[in-house]
């Protein structure tokens, strides 16, 4: 599991595990949220509505370094960091 982004006690995250389409994970105060990359959107978890939209916010200029990363832990295992969103 390879984290990609901090900010605001939001951590983001991406791992692949061989079957899934292209996603990221979020952890927040005790709290797991996923997003899927294509469409952008939160496809599950129980973060507050306030975290969903400052992820949203941050993912949707990262779009095209999200895929990428995506690629890039898929075959090698490794991924960038991502500036955040503060």
């Amino acid at each position: 599991m390879s984290e990609i982004s901090t900010f605001l006690g939001i951590t983001i995250y991406m791992y692949f595990d061989g079957q899934s389409l292209p996603h990221f994970q979020v952890l927040y105060n005790g709290r797991h949220g996923v997003f899927s990359i294509i469409p952008l959107n939160y496809a599950s978890g129980n973060l507050p509505p306030r975290v969903v939209g400052l992820v949203l916010d941050w993912a949707v200029p990262h779009k095209d370094e999200l895929l990428a990363n995506w690629e890039s832990i898929k075959e090698t295992g490794k991924c960038q960091k991502i500036p955040s969103l503060v």
